[in-house]
Order: C-alpha cells, then sequence, then structure tokens
C-alpha cells in the first residue's frame, strides 16, 4: 500500500508502509481494556473506522515509518519498524516487515539515509535497524533520548541486546530538544516511554508523533489511556497538549499505527457529527 507524500515547510513526508495487521495474542486484550476509559466510544468508531477493526472486533494496527527530505540537507528517517521474522517484535506483531521494499519503491537505499529518529525503543519502531546484528542505515547517526537509553538499559530485553546494542557506533543520546533542519526538530514527549520523542516540522504544522497516539478512540478522547504506557498520566497530559497545539495550528498528525498516515485533528468530539476522518 502507498500514501501520497506531504511537503511541510519545503520539507516532504513519505510515508512507508511496514505492515497491516493485528495485535498478536501475547499482547492482545479486549479493547475496553486496552484503552482504559474508552467504554463509550466503540459504537460509533466501528462506524466511522471499520478498517481498524478484525472480523472479530479485534484491533487492526498500521505499522508506518517516515521518510523526511529536506532540500540540500540529510535525508532523515523516523522509525525503523518491525524488522525481520527474528525481530523482537516476532512474538506479537505481523513480521517481517515491508520497510526495505517500501524504501525502495520511493528510490531510497538504506545508505541513502543519513539520520534515523527512533521515537522510542520499542520492537515496531526499532525493530528494523538492526538484521543479522549489523546496522541496516551504516551512513546514518541513530538519534534516541538519553532518558530512553536509561530506561532500557534498566530492564535489559531483546531490543536492548539485539538492537541497541550492534547500534552503539551509531547512536547518539540526545536530552531535550534537537534541531535537525530548519524547520525541522525533535521534541520530548514523554509517558508511552520515559524517552519517547517526536519530530516537529514548523510550526506545529505537522508532527511525526509516534505513540503518542495509538488508535482513533485517543483522538476521540485524549484522556483514554493505554493499558501499555509507561506512565499513562504523563502520556494522557501529552497527547491533550499535542493535540490542543495541532488544532489551534491547523496541523496534522502523522502517526504510526492510525488507519492513515496523516491525520487532521478534530474538535472535542461530542454527541455531534465531528469527522474523524484521515486526509
Amino acid at each position: 500500500m502507498t500514501w501520497d507524500s506531504r511537503t511541510v515547510s519545503g520539507i516532504e513526508v513519505v510515508p512507508l508502509c511496514d505492515a497491516v495487521g493485528p495485535m498478536g495474542a501475547t499482547l492482545r486484550r479486549p479493547l475496553e481494556e486496552t484503552f482504559p476509559g474508552s467504554g463509550p466510544l466503540w459504537g460509533r468508531l466501528r462506524r466511522e473506522f471499520p478498517e481498524v477493526f478484525g472480523p472479530d472486533g479485534e484491533w487492526i494496527l498500521r505499522f508506518h515509518c517516515f521518510v523526511l527530505r529536506v532540500p540540500h540537507g540529510p535525508t532523515i528517517l523516523v522509525d525503523t519498524g518491525l524488522g525481520p521474522e527474528d525481530s523482537p517484535a516476532a512474538s506479537w506483531a505481523p513480521v517481517p516487515g515491508a520497510l526495505p521494499t517500501a524504501m525502495a519503491d520511493a528510490g531510497l537505499a538504506p545508505e541513502d539515509v543519513d539520520v534515523v529518529v527512533l521515537t522510542h525503543l520499542h520492537s515496531d519502531h526499532a525493530g528494523g535497524a538492526v538484521v543479522k546484528g549489523e546496522p541496516v542505515f551504516p551512513n546514518a547517526r541513530h538519534l534516541v533520548q538519553r532518558a530512553e537509553l536509561d530506561w532500557l538499559e534498566k530492564g535489559g530485553g531483546a531490543v536492548l541486546d539485539d538492537i541497541v546494542r550492534p547500534l552503539a557506533p551509531l547512536l547518539d543520546a540526545i536530552t531535550g530538544e534537537s534541531r535537525l533542519a530548519p524547520g525541522l526538530t525533535v521534541v520530548p514527549t514523554p509517558g508511552h516511554t520515559p524517552g519517547h520523542q517526536s519530530v516537529v516540522l514548523g510550526d506545529m504544522e505537522l508532527v511525526v508523533a509516534g505513540d503518542v497516539v495509538l488508535h482513533p478512540v485517543q483522538l476521540a478522547d485524549p484522556s483514554v489511556t493505554y493499558v501499555y504506557d509507561d506512565d499513562a498520566g504523563t502520556a494522557a497530559s501529552t497527547r491533550a497538549a499535542l493535540l490542543d497545539r495541532l488544532r489551534d495550528r491547523g496541523g496534522v498528525l502523522a502517526a504510526p499505527h492510525l488507519p492513515t498516515p496523516f491525520m487532521p485533528v478534530p474538535e472535542e468530539w461530542t454527541s455531534g457529527d465531528t469527522n474523524l476522518g484521515g486526509v
């Protein structure tokens, strides 16, 4: 599946579909448990977003990565997707990811990428950075918040051992905001993980927001939390603030797991007919 790109502040934003599929059994729960506080919303969501529900009502996720092409500047990849069949995501997600094919279709080779921004170090966002122990994007600096690395190192696990450690020579730990190019900034957006970060284009014209928003239910009500957030309260506050700023500026949300890679930010979802559709 291909999607049209967007140009924002002179920067082309190209969505790349890595995979589409349900959350695997190891993490799957009823949606009302996956998104606490969401009970009254599901009937309308099923009518307006049938593509995010499987035949048994399960959540069907999109897994998108994004390439940012800066004129006379770096080529930036935001997130690296699921990775190969034996990636750390294999226990719960539809591996292998199709990012390499999607990049080739967009005229990009792994060697063309100058910067990789990892929004966070969950397996479906970082799993494609290393294959068979070798970095996939050998010419790219890989940017991660220091808080994210510290958090992962405390917990250990496959992402640390199989992804982060092989990336060490290419890894840049940053703290707080970081300017990538004129009109392009990495900003902390914590909660889903302690060091979660997003990429802001222009004056909030578009934000590549990782897992700040995971499902349309959180556009309908940003206070709805996610059972796998590290800090659900902080995640909800971050989400509400980000969506408010995007709404105020007429900006667009670019999020990996929503039914379309570019989504407008709706007004508050009341009993009226607010349109939550993608653009």
